[in-house]
C-alpha cells in the first residue's frame, strides 16, 4: 500500500514536475580521500548485512531514528542540554550519530543491489539530511554539554547554512559535490569523536582554557582566554565561511556563465536563507525573549529546525522534478512573526507582548504547525511520487530487476 491517495498532491508536485522525473539522473562527486580510501570500503560490507527485502528508504528512516532517538535520551536526562548525562549516553550519541552516517551511505548502494533506485530515494534521504541539520545539530550541542547557548545556536546555523549552499548548488549544477573534506565525512566523523571525548572526560573539557589543554603553541594565533570551545566555533565558523560558501558560489557562478543564466537571480535565492536565519537570530537575541533564560532552546531549535527542513526539501523537491526555485514555504511564517512579536513593540516604544508564559506557549503552537504542515506535504509528495513512479515508499514489493541508479 502507497502512504495514502491524496488527489490534492499536484498542489505540491505539479503535472510537469512528475513527467520531468522521467529525465532524473543521480550524479555526485565526492573527493574526500576519507571516503575513496577508508569508508567506501566499510560500506561496501555494510550493504551486504541488510537483507535485500529491506527498502533502501526504510534503510534511511532507521538511520535516522538513532539521533533522534539519543536527542530524546539527551532531552530527558539532561533538559538544561548542560549535563553531565550518564557516561554511557555520550557513547550511544556518538554510535547513533556514526550508524546514523552508515545507514545514510547505504541506502543507495542497497537502492542499486535491489535495483530499486528512484527520484524519490534521494528526496527521501536528503529530506532526512535537512532535519538532521538541526535535530543532530541539538544532539552535537547535548553532547558536548553546551547547555542553552548561543554555542549551540551557532553549530546549528553553521549546519543548517552549509546544507542550504549545497542544496542551491545541487539545484543549479545538477551535481552533488562533495570536497576533500566535507561535513558528511570528516565533519560527522569530528562530532562523533567529541561526543566519545564526552564520555571519557566529561562534556566540561570543551570550556576548559585552550592554552592549558594544548599548549603554548596556540598563542600566536588564538586569545588566551578563548576556552577549547571558542576555538572549535572559530573553526566552524571559518570553515563556512571561506572554504564551503565560496566553492558553492563560484561553481553556480560558472554554471550561469556556461547556461547563459542570470547570476544575480541566482544570488537572489539565498535571500529566503538569509531571511529566514536573520528572524531565528532576532528572536532569540531580542531582550523581550525568554528562550535562554528559561530554557526553551531545545524546543525553539526542532521547531525551526522542522520548518528549515521543509526550506531544503522543497529545493530538492524542484530539482529532481526540473521545477522553479521555491522562494518561500508557509513554515517561514512562524519563525517570522516570532521575530515581530519580540522586537517591534520595543523599536516602536511600547511595552513588551510577551510573557515567559506565552511565549512558551507560542513557541509550542508553532512546533505543532510546523510539525502538521511539515508531515502533511511529505506525505503528499511522496504519495505524489509512488503513484505516479508506480513504487512503495518503505517497501519491496516484489524482486525487481536489477537497474542502475
Amino acid at each position: 500500500m502507497v502512504l495514502g491517495r491524496f488527489t490534492s498532491g499536484s498542489t505540491y508536485v505539479s503535472e510537469q514536475g512528475l513527467e520531468n522525473l522521467k529525465l532524473y539522473r543521480y550524479q555526485s562527486v565526492d573527493l574526500s580521500w576519507t571516503t575513496h580510501y577508508v569508508l567506501r570500503h566499510y560500506w561496501n560490507w555494510c550493504v551486504t548485512l541488510f537483507p535485500r527485502w529491506m527498502a533502501p528508504n526504510l534503510i534511511t528512516l532507521v538511520g535516522f531514528g538513532f539521533v533522534v532517538g539519543n536527542l530524546a535520551l539527551f532531552l530527558y536526562y539532561t533538559p538544561d542540554l548542560t549535563g553531565p548525562a550518564p557516561a554511557w549516553l555520550y557513547f550511544s550519541a556518538a554510535l547513533g550519530m556514526w550508524l546514523y552516517s552508515t545507514f545514510d551511505n547505504v541506502d543507495g548502494k542497497q537502492a542499486r543491489r535491489t535495483g530499486t533506485s528512484s527520484p524519490l530515494g534521494e528526496l527521501f534521504d536528503h529530506g532526512c539530511d535537512a532535519l538532521n541539520c538541526s535535530l543532530g545539530g541539538l544532539l552535537q550541542a547535548a553532547g558536548m554539554g553546551l547547555g542553552h547557548s548561543w554555542y549551540s545556536v551557532g553549530i546549528i546555523f553553521c549546519t543548517s547554512l552549509t546544507f542550504y549552499l549545497s542544496t542551491w548548488e545541487e539545484y543549479h549544477t545538477k551535481v552533488l559535490f562533495l570536497g576533500i573534506i566535507n561535513g558528511p565525512t570528516e565533519g560527522l566523523i569530528l562530532a562523533c569523536v567529541l561526543m566519545a571525548l564526552s564520555g571519557v572526560y566529561g562534556p566540561q573539557i570543551y570550556f576548559e582554557n585552550a592554552h592549558a589543554s594544548f599548549g603554548s603553541w596556540l598563542a600566536p594565533v588564538v586569545p588566551p582566554h578563548y576556552r577549547v570551545i571558542d576555538c572549535l566555533i572559530v573553526l566552524l565558523f571559518l570553515g563556512v565561511v571561506l572554504a564551503h560558501a565560496p566553492y558553492c558560489l563560484t561553481a553556480v557562478h560558472r554554471v550561469c556563465v556556461r547556461d547563459r543564466k542570470s547570476y544575480t537571480l541566482a544570488l537572489a535565492e539565498l535571500l529566503p536563507m538569509a531571511l529566514f536565519l536573520s528572524c531565528a537570530y532576532l528572536w532569540l537575541a531580542s531582550p523581550d525573549s525568554y528562550i535562554f533564560t528559561h530554557q526553551h532552546l531545545a524546543l525553539f531549535i526542532i521547531t525551526v529546525g522542522i520548518a528549515f527542513g521543509r526550506i531544503a526539501t522543497k529545493i530538492i523537491l524542484a530539482h529532481v522534478t526540473l521545477s522553479p526555485f521555491p522562494w518561500f514555504t508557509v513554515q517561514m511564517i512562524p519563525v517570522i512573526l516570532g521575530a515581530a512579536l519580540t522586537n517591534l513593540p520595543r523599536w516602536l516604544g511600547q511595552a513588551p507582548l510577551l510573557t515567559p508564559h506565552s511565549e512558551h506557549t507560542f513557541l509550542w503552537a508553532c512546533f505543532v504547525f510546523a510539525s502538521v504542515a511539515y508531515v502533511h506535504w511529505a506525505l503528499f509528495v511522496i504519495d505524489r511520487f509512488c503513484t505516479y513512479l508506480g513504487i512503495r515508499c518503505l517497501t519491496i514489493p516484489q524482486a525487481p530487476s536489477a537497474k542502475s541508479k
